[in-house]
């Protein structure tokens, strides 16, 4: 029996008006804008695992603030059946800066994000936004 795939996705508010994303360097999405994340390891809590990918992908720390939601839609990832559990975070150290996995890192303003956004994220931040209200 297949099971599916656990991964993390961080929705950071660097403050009120702008969020980190990062340009994809591979497939799938390469080029695509995407809220920083990835995969739960054996053994690691959501939230510490979280707290590692922003980390690697972004160099920043991060406390999470609240739970965006889960999303699982079977086909949400071109990979397979993933589902992902989305935090609402805050920058509290760390310096911008991009990762191993990843091209370009950018805070973005919230009224003025990028059009092309992986997966099913244009979603999880209209849910973000909405808990910010």
């Amino acid at each position: 029996m297949r099971q599916p795939l656990l991964a993390v996705d961080a929705v950071i508010l660097v403050n009120e008006h702008s969020i980190v994303l990062v340009k994809r360097k591979k497939p799938p999405f390469e080029g695509f804008w995407a809220l920083p994340g990835g995969f739960v390891e054996y053994g690691e809590t959501v939230e510490a695992a979280v707290k590692r990918e922003v980390f690697e992908e972004t160099g920043l720390k991060v406390e999470v603030l609240d739970l965006i939601g889960v999303f699982s839609k079977p086909d949400r990832d071109p990979r397979g059946h993933v589902i992902s559990i989305a935090f609402l975070t805050k920058a509290i150290g760390g310096t911008l800066k991009e990762g191993e996995e990843v091209g370009e890192v950018r805070a973005f303003k919230v009224d003025s994000l990028p059009e092309n956004l992986a997966f099913d994220h244009g979603e999880i931040i209209r849910e973000a936004l909405k808990k910010l209200r």
